[in-house]
């Protein structure tokens, strides 16, 4: 077994685990501004060496992940806004990427409130999710959407997971007019089961394909070879060795799982929410719906972060009612917020009292953070779906930056929402344990779980340890 280097290259800060794989130990972490005015790689030699010096060992390995240049951009295109492109949207949301843009309907539609190519060029993704159409059913629309990207001139990759009757025809629209094109299974093949694995998978291989590299985050082809997902994509992998343990890996130690968990990750663009359940008694039966309930799950809030996202934060509290536009906090907030979205970098210092008023109202923003995007992961989707059923989540787990470097009273302020937001219209867990992922280790855990799903579990576990 080896020694294993996990990094993670994000757009402000490279971080790395060192892990033993033998054991799912953790032997060292380490952390440097990304170099992105240089080459990325550099950030990831200086982490190495860091983490290398720290455990007195080298690394045999070295796994990436990266949501550096904006992270992975996805817009999905859909039929109906309610069925096949709110499938679509679930979809995109658990495989890594930010939904950047939803269209629904065909793309040629020039009355009020059609979707236009116009909005989806503007949105400037990476790759397009092209779903439509259960197997068998209606292909028209898929079929026209296919054609008019295939002439549009946004050249970017295209994942299609729509009707399988008339994925080959929707195929040959994109590829005459020389598009890249992966076919997939389709999201939604019939009412009320969704099938999100073969599209993750497809966008997973577009992102290191096609975006990784065309990002000019290196100079050569040597950070694409190192890269394995999106850095959401891995997170979410992580967190599903913590709820699973392994007990599912044929010959394996058994690893515990940690049973239902919702994990919450604020950054300084996005907070991101996962959650892994495994459904029991009347919440079994929302797979009825007319898009089944993606148990397995990610949601980002691309308005909510910490600096370039802060202003959002201000805004959709006040939205929610959780502040009062008026009020004299509000607006101190606000011009916090707006601070920090101006300096990114900016970290209020402990030595004077406006630092200290500063990190109150970091605090505030976090815990505002935390709220509006627990509420936005557990309401449900439409008007006729069921909250998501979070009421018996066993763990939950804090992560970011804010969190990793806070006291215990800090981390406790702004995950108390985690428990105590009952009027934010979703189940609240009412018996979960609260932990922070201080030595920010789910990342390192997805990256693993494919070569070392035993040691990825025991990585993944070492969160609910104190420390």
């Amino acid at each position: 077994m080896s020694d294993v280097l996990c990094v993670d290259v994000g757009s402000t800060f490279t971080k790395a685990a060192l892990v033993d794989t033998a054991t799912g130990d953790l032997l060292a972490t380490a952390s440097h501004p990304t170099t992105l005015a240089t080459d990325v790689l550099d950030g990831v030699a200086a982490v190495r060496a860091d983490a290398e010096r720290a455990a007195g060992r080298r690394a045999d390995d070295v796994l990436v992940c990266s949501s550096a240049g904006g992270g992975l951009r996805i817009a999905v295109v859909g039929y109906e806004r309610l069925v096949t492109a709110e499938a679509g949207h679930r979809v995109a949301l658990s495989a890594g990427g930010k939904v950047v843009h939803v269209a629904a309907g065909p793309l040629d539609g020039t009355g009020a409130g059609d979707p236009r190519l116009d909005d989806l060029r503007a949105a400037a993704p990476d790759v397009v999710l092209l779903v439509g159409g259960t197997d068998g059913g209606n292909a028209e629309v898929l079929l026209h959407n296919a054609r008019r990207l295939g002439i549009a001139r946004l050249p970017v990759p295209v994942v299609l997971a729509g009707n399988a009757d008339a994925a080959d025809e929707a195929r040959a629209e994109l590829e005459r007019r020389r598009r890249h094109v992966v076919v997939t299974a389709n999201v939604l093949p019939r009412i009320g089961v969704l099938d999100p694995l073969g599209a993750r998978a497809a966008i997973r291989e577009v992102f290191l394909s096609h975006v990784i590299g065309g990002k000019g985050l290196s100079k050569g082809p040597a950070f694409a070879r190192l890269v394995r997902a999106a850095t959401p994509d891995a997170v979410l992998a992580g967190v599903e060795a913590l709820a699973d343990g392994s007990h599912d890996v044929p010959g394996a130690d058994d690893v515990r799982g940690a049973g239902d968990v919702l994990v919450v990750d604020v950054g300084g663009a996005t907070t991101d929410v996962y959650s892994v359940l495994t459904p029991e008694g009347e919440d079994a039966a929302l797979a009825k719906e007319v898009v089944a309930t993606l148990w397995r799950a990610r949601t980002v809030e691309g308005d909510l972060g910490m600096r370039w996202g802060a202003p959002g934060v201000v805004a959709a509290a006040v939205a929610e009612r959780l502040l009062d536009p008026g009020d004299a906090t509000t607006a101190a907030l606000a011009a916090h917020a707006d601070r920090a979205r101006a300096e990114p970098a900016w970290v209020p210092g402990p030595e004077t009292a406006d630092g200290a008023a500063a990190r109150d109202l970091d605090t505030t923003l976090a815990r505002l953070a935390v709220t509006v995007a627990l509420r936005r992961h557990g309401r449900p989707a439409t008007t006729s779906a069921s909250p998501r059923p979070l009421r018996d989540v066993a763990l939950v787990v804090g992560s970011g930056g804010v969190l990793r470097h806070a006291d215990a009273a800090t981390r406790a302020a702004v995950l108390a929402p985690a428990t105590s937001d009952h009027a934010g219209g979703w189940r609240v867990p009412d018996r979960a344990r609260i932990v922070v992922d201080g030595r920010y280790t789910l990342f390192a855990a997805g990256l693993l779980a494919a070569g070392a799903p035993v040691a990825a579990a025991r990585l993944a576990g070492s969160v609910t340890s104190p420390g």
